[in-house]
């Protein structure tokens, strides 16, 4: 074939056009800076962001509020938002139950559904707050929440925040709401959830900027870290570092704990530090001299995120005086960088899954439901002398509801909550349950601290039954600061009630023969015998969230059988405890505590009866890379239909240093009445094994094990020994 020519100027014309266009696709190419570019990997887009940053750019993206690097595009941003029981401090969302209510349910199940929730109303905040061009504080998608400490004392303030004092409870319940909360894509976050504190963080709130809490690595590796490295396993974007020293370590600084975090297990995510927690370190525990110092340390050991303005402050003079590289720098900020790019910051916000949330997804019909069926199943029956409760409403003509927190909102709400436009009290409850055909009346009845003067005991008089709300506030107990009621800077001195309820109660109890149930609000272990004398029966509804009125009104009607379980001991005295500042967990929990209790851990009656019976007992034999697998059927023999807490409890060789018993599987069942289920179970040997201080390791120790199956940690419907070789 004869090769073809074509006149030059056409050839000037094809070049042209050919340049053209590849102008044009070099600016599109660079319309679209790699690290806004989809496409690639976070870790590529990361990558590229730290390339293009300055470093005083980049220091200034260490602080909790992020300044916006307007030549980038990048816009300010606050990581600082709270979640512990509902989208907190943002104005309206659904107020859940408080978190050691939620883990008196022992449903793992529910919490994740009720975190899914909770992350739903978060992204819809959100969004609202982004089309606004608002980047304010409590309206991102970094939540600060759970509080996985280890509720060791029945006196510290917070340990209402926390899922009780068990590290097996602890941790399933975490994982739980790690899960709902960030969702199903490990790829891309839906909320960034956060493991506080890390560690050995439980109390006094007074002084805890510079506590110094002492512990031996067999207490810190059996029972201040076991959830923390569950929540690490199951995925959790963010830790955040505790106030105190251990052992003398800063906690942000630690190089013991930070080892174990990031080296040991693997932590991938980002460090935050406690608000103020940097300046602690010079200021309070003078563990480094200057605040520039602190800045390098704090880089060099691993933290990513300062909730303060000590990094952005001092960074750069640590630089000048060449104490932290721009390597170091780089360092700390890319896990940051990573986890806004899982949560989609720099991607076009229509390209989410979660951009259409908005208004119709906070405090929806669904949301509220999912409070009300978490209030009941939190709530804990304590006693029902002579089965009083449930009340036939049918039955009833007239009923007082009274006490301080019958009427109250704080007793709903708890601490870090968000606000409810249509909170249910316990007096509004009953009162809409019992219907218009009932004389309901209500009374605060006392005070706080008067114990001669009181109200309605006339109504007592002239009343089917009476329910008295009494106990605890928020403002009694809490975080140092907070808990302005306290009588010790928020913690608690003794398991007293209110000496003012207490006579209330007596007055109550003097002027009626009648039914008298007294209702307990409050996030912490308290003396029922002060008040039992003067009860038919009681109930611990702990802070129930918005919906606790409609969930207590289910439980006295016997619309709901109760079925919460305590999550903490509740103890006859502290003065059967050890000193509150010794953190030794001898003496100290069901795991380690051997006198009496009127109530142990996983307590709670219910309105009918469960029978255990064995389908299959364990194997007599066992090595280390066994796994214990049991399964025993459970039959409903009482009136009513309910859900039974089967607990699964370990007592070790009679070594030094045991636990005498410990809680290592549980699982929450619904049983019709005269119905029956059967429940498999397992417990891998690997989990039986405990610290050896003289190794520095985990051991699983040979000898004779026992498993006890029962409804509380004092309880042993069914057992079985077996040997681990």
């Amino acid at each position: 074939m004869k090769k073809m020519t074509i006149p030059k100027p056409l050839q000037a014309f094809a070049y042209s056009l050919l340049m053209c266009c590849s102008v044009n696709t070099v600016i599109d190419a660079q319309e679209i800076a790699a690290y806004k570019n989809p496409a690639l990997s976070h870790e590529e887009r990361a990558e590229d962001l730290l390339k293009q940053l300055r470093l005083e750019e980049k220091v200034n993206l260490l602080g909790y509020q992020n300044k916006a690097v307007p030549r980038l595009g990048i816009p300010a941003y606050n990581w600082w938002n709270e979640a512990l029981h509902g989208v907190a401090r943002a104005g309206e969302a659904t107020v859940f139950p408080q978190a050691i209510g939620m883990a008196a349910t022992f449903d793992d199940t529910l919490l994740q559904t009720v975190a899914d929730a909770i992350s739903t109303e978060a992204r819809a905040k959100f969004n609202i707050a982004d089309e606004q061009g608002a980047h304010r504080q409590y309206f991102g998608l970094t939540f600060w929440s759970p509080n996985i400490n280890i509720f060791r004392d029945p006196r510290w303030g917070r340990g209402q925040e926390t899922y009780g004092e068990d590290p097996y409870l602890t941790g399933r319940m975490g994982t739980a709401f790690v899960h709902g909360l960030q969702g199903n894509d490990r790829q891309h976050l839906k909320a960034a959830a956060c493991a506080k504190h890390f560690a050995v963080h439980s109390g006094p709130e007074k002084g805890r900027g510079s506590f110094n809490a002492i512990v031996t690595t067999k207490d810190l590796r059996e029972t201040y870290l076991p959830a923390f490295n569950d929540l690490v396993n199951a995925g959790v974007e963010t830790v955040m570092g505790a106030y105190n020293r251990v052992n003398g370590e800063p906690c942000n600084t630690s190089k013991t704990l930070i080892g174990i975090l990031r080296k040991e297990w693997g932590f991938k995510g980002h460090l935050v530090t406690d608000c103020g927690a940097l300046d602690n370190i010079w200021h309070d525990h003078k563990a480094i001299p200057t605040r520039i110092e602190v800045a390098a340390e704090a880089i060099k050991r691993g933290v990513n995120l300062d909730c303060s303005t000590l990094l952005q402050e001092e960074l750069m003079e640590a630089f000048k005086q060449k104490l932290v590289t721009e390597k170091e720098v780089d360092q700390a900020l890319k896990p940051l960088l990573l986890t806004q790019l899982k949560l989609g910051f720099y991607d076009d916000p229509k390209a989410s899954p979660y951009a259409n949330y908005g208004v119709d997804s906070i405090r929806n019909v669904y949301h509220v439901n999912l409070a009300r069926e978490m209030a009941r199943k939190s709530m804990v029956l304590l006693k029902n002398e002579n089965q009083v409760l449930p009340l036939a409403k049918q039955q009833l003509k007239s009923i007082f509801v009274t006490g301080p927190g019958a009427f109250n909102a704080d007793v709903l709400l708890a601490n870090y909550r968000g606000m409810s436009s249509n909170l249910v009290t316990f007096a509004e409850g009953i009162s809409k349950s019992a219907g218009p055909g009932v004389a309901v009346k209500y009374e605060m009845g006392c005070t706080l601290d008067d114990t001669v003067h009181f109200g309605g005991i006339n109504n007592a008089q002239e009343s089917d039954v009476t329910l008295a709300v009494i106990g605890l506030s928020p403002l009694m107990e809490g975080e140092e600061g907070d808990a302005f009621l306290s009588r010790n800077a928020a913690d608690k001195l003794d398991l007293s009630f209110p000496m003012a309820h207490v006579a209330f109660l007596k007055a109550l109890r003097a002027a009626t023969k009648k039914p008298i149930i007294a209702v307990v609000t409050g996030g912490s272990a308290l003396d029922m015998a002060q008040i039992e004398p003067y009860t038919d029966a009681i109930i611990m509804a702990w802070y129930p969230g918005e919906q606790g009125g409609n969930a207590l009104a289910d439980l006295v009607f016997g619309d709901y059988s109760p079925s919460g379980k305590l999550p903490v001991t509740f103890y006859q005295s502290v003065k059967d405890l050890p000193d509150y500042r010794n953190y030794n967990m001898t003496g100290r929990t069901y795991r380690y505590f051997q006198k009496p209790v009127p109530y142990p851990f996983g307590y709670g009656l219910s309105y009918t009866n469960f029978s255990y019976q064995w389908n299959k007992q364990p194997e007599k034999r066992y090595r280390k890379a066994d796994t214990l697998r049991f399964a025993v059927t459970i039959a409903n023999t009482g009136a009513y239909a309910g859900d039974e807490v089967v607990q699964a409890y370990i007592q070790y060789p009679q070594l030094p240093g045991m636990p005498f018993k410990e809680l290592k599987q549980f699982k929450r069942i619904s049983i019709p009445k005269g119905g029956q289920q059967q429940v498999q179970l397992e417990i891998p040997l690997e989990k039986l094994q405990k610290w050896n201080e003289k190794k520095q390791a985990w051991e699983l120790y040979p000898g004779n094990y026992e498993l006890v199956l029962g409804e509380d940690a004092q309880d042993a419907k069914l057992t079985a020994s077996f040997q681990v070789h």
